[in-house]
């Protein structure tokens, strides 16, 4: 797919002349390319996104911040992970194609220096006393628990790297001791999963591993931008998924899957499915992406898995057929929490397995973005625009 722009839709999308965007190209600021079956010049979409993002600090101060805010021009530079044209790309490799043999191990190294370290020979973290959190708290709960002891205390410096955070982390996920066994593996473990579960769980941590400028990451990037710790930082991921809008929406698709499979009949689950989507309304938990109009390439990778598996799982086609009725009525594609809802309830992993593969695989880009927003020096800091009562008497 090209996303050349033609000169007048460069020129509008900067808001610019004819002559201004000339002018931009003699000074470098932007490439120009040839139409092969023209002599007229084309512009590369992203460039001149990249360029009208920088432009004008005072605009990015105004509306273009406002808008960028809501699914729109990107406001960070990275070299992390992209999404175009429907598909994730982690430094340039298609995450599908990664899930097909990669282990959430590999994605980070990927993630974080391109694969030229291999970071997770080091040996499972022994823990200090006090932390291993509270045992009767939610597992999203102990994870922060966790970072955010490691974040205060004067704990060595090992403890401190992007491994043994993650195995922390999947520890505290899990209430099991911190493990060098492989991440999908000690999933496995924990809620007993056969070969087929364990494939797909390594599969859904290398997709789920990073996505751009998420909330969660944003957060991230933001706590990093301070100078703060790496576990402060990764304890602001895990608070910003702990919200519904964010790392709630496989929960509230298992919510809409178990109230199909309850119905007596395909015409009674289809009423049901409509009934939980309106109430809900606009938000369709498990459906639809601003970034994938075309459908989320993740949960096309699970879902499609999920349907070759024919045997040992009772309720797997009746999970699958809730899902395809419930995007035929909405007319919406899935994304990946559907499939993460989907793979808890067919495999009857405990309630939450879903948050907790999310948290555990987007560590590794939180830690990604982390070092790298440390590393350009660079803090955060938007500008509000003011739109309350002026100076009073």
């Amino acid at each position: 797919m090209n996303n050349d722009l033609s000169a007048p839709d460069a020129a509008r999308l900067l808001g610019v002349s004819l002559p201004t965007l000339y002018s931009y190209v003699s000074r470098g600021l932007l490439a120009s390319v040839s139409n092969g079956e023209s002599r007229r010049k084309r512009y590369p979409q992203e460039d001149v996104l990249r360029l009208a993002a920088r432009r004008n600090d005072a605009k990015r101060g105004g509306q273009t911040a406002v808008a960028a805010m809501h699914w729109g021009v990107p406001v960070l530079e990275t070299r992390i992970s992209h999404i175009l044209d429907g598909r994730l790309l982690y430094r340039g490799h298609d995450a599908t194609a990664l899930a097909q043999h990669a282990t959430l191990e590999a994605a980070a190294g990927l993630l974080w220096d391109d694969g030229a370290s291999d970071y997770f020979r080091q040996d499972a973290p022994i823990l200090p006393p006090g932390l291993a959190g509270a045992p009767d708290a939610a597992p999203l709960v102990r994870a922060m628990l966790a970072m955010a002891m490691l974040a205060t205390a004067d704990t060595a410096h090992a403890l401190q790297s992007g491994p043994a955070l993650m195995r922390i982390l999947a520890a505290a996920l899990l209430q099991t001791a911190p493990s060098a066994l492989p991440l999908h593996r000690q999933l496995a473990r924990a809620w007993h999963a056969d070969a087929e579960q364990t494939e797909l769980l390594r599969a859904a941590l290398v997709l789920l591993a990073d996505h751009e400028l998420n909330a969660s990451t944003f957060a991230v990037r933001c706590i990093a931008s301070t100078g703060a710790s790496l576990p402060a930082a990764l304890g602001a991921g895990l608070a910003a998924l702990s919200g519904d809008k964010h790392g709630g929406g496989s929960a509230a698709a298992r919510r809409m899957l178990t109230q199909a499979l309850a119905a007596p009949d395909a015409r009674d689950a289809r009423a049901a499915i409509g009934k939980y989507y309106a109430a809900i309304a606009p938000a369709f938990a498990g459906f639809g992406h601003p970034l994938y109009p075309h459908g989320d390439p993740r949960a096309a990778y699970l879902l499609g898995r999920l349907a070759t598996l024919s045997h040992g799982y009772p309720q797997l086609g009746a999970i699958l057929a809730a899902c395809a009725t419930a995007g035929d009525l909405l007319e919406v594609k899935p994304n990946a929490d559907l499939a993460l809802a989907a793979m808890e309830l067919a495999f009857g992993w405990p309630e939450g397995a879903g948050m907790r593969v999310f948290a555990l695989a987007r560590s590794a880009g939180w830690i990604a973005h982390a070092a790298e927003q440390a590393g350009s020096a660079v803090l955060i800091r938007p500008r509000a625009r003011y739109i309350g009562r002026h100076q009073c008497d």
